[in-house]
């Protein structure tokens, strides 16, 4: 499996947005908690039914989101879709 199956969006869970395979554990809470200092080792023991596998997918799946052209930086540059249709929100597509 990879990585990037661990992380799945339903949208009768959490209101559809990515959690951690079999949880509802959101992938935002996780990167919420690596930000904040938390190390690896402290998630594991606070959330025993998250594995250190899906610690680094919920990494995998914010990298792949970074990397996601549809993402404006905080510029407001827009890109040619979002220009095309007249869209007003500078950082999301």
């Amino acid at each position: 499996m990879s990585l990037l199956e661990r992380i799945t969006v339903d949208p009768d869970v959490v209101h559809g947005r990515p959690v951690v395979r079999g949880t509802r554990i959101r992938v935002a809470d996780v990167l919420s908690l690596l930000a904040a200092g938390a190390d690896e080792a402290e998630i594991l023991e606070d959330y025993p039914y998250v594995a250190a596998e899906d610690i680094r997918a919920c990494l995998a799946y914010a990298a792949a989101q970074a990397d996601h052209a549809a993402v404006h930086p905080s510029d407001g540059v827009r890109c040619a879709a979002c220009a095309r249709r007249g869209s007003v929100q500078p950082d999301v597509c």
